[in-house]
């Protein structure tokens, strides 16, 4: 964003040259445009580097996330067997004590 911002600030600049001179001449319009050139760069250069390590990051958040379900489809799987195989007591044993 701060690319961006010094992007317009650069021609707003342009433009309130070109407005106070009253002409279109290259000395006008040039260090606005060459503000906004440099802001737009250094933009990038901060931008693309961060992209790269985001996309980064993010696989390698998404491969943990599949083997934490995985993990935890494997402990699913065992808790619901334990719970398959214990017995319920007859509803007779139950009044009887």
């Amino acid at each position: 964003f701060v690319g961006l911002f010094g992007t317009v600030w650069g021609i707003m600049n342009a433009f309130i040259g070109i407005s106070q001179a009253q002409t279109t001449n290259l000395a006008v319009v040039a260090p606005g445009i060459a503000e906004a050139l440099l802001a737009t760069a250094m933009g990038l250069v901060a931008a693309i580097p961060a992209v790269v390590i985001y996309n980064g990051f993010a696989r390698s958040i998404a491969g943990y996330r599949q083997i934490l379900a995985d993990a935890a489809a494997g402990v699913e799987r065992l808790v619901s067997r334990d719970l398959d195989f214990r017995t319920v007591p007859p509803a007779g044993a139950i009044a009887a004590e």
